[in-house]
């Protein structure tokens, strides 16, 4: 390996976890809620029953696919965005940061 391949990586790895957070974009149409996941496709938004589409998306932390049957707890605090159908199509669970910020379209 040459020498200034060497010191960049020595560089990069040097740097402290938090040099790579990105903020995640969501969408305008966003609304937040408390997540309780249940067996697919149901599930319960801010204690009412709902359903994740078909296709459905949920986004950790780290905004890595999740698979709704891996998730656990109850009252996660997420984003997510409603399809025609009145099903849920997305999900981000929110990190601590995310979820102390206000959403910008609600009054």
């Amino acid at each position: 390996m040459s020498r200034p391949i060497a010191l960049l990586l020595a560089a990069v790895l040097a740097l402290p976890p938090f040099a790579f957070a990105i903020e995640r974009p969501f969408p305008a149409n966003i609304l937040r809620g408390k997540f309780t996941p249940g067996y697919f496709p149901d599930i319960t938004l801010d204690g009412k029953p709902r359903q994740l589409s078909p296709a459905a998306r949920i986004f950790n932390q780290d905004n890595m696919l999740e698979m709704p049957a891996a998730l656990r707890g109850k009252d996660i605090v997420v984003n997510y965005t409603v399809d025609g159908m009145g099903n849920i199509d997305r999900i981000w669970i929110l990190t601590a940061e995310e979820a102390a910020q206000k959403v910008p379209t609600a009054k």
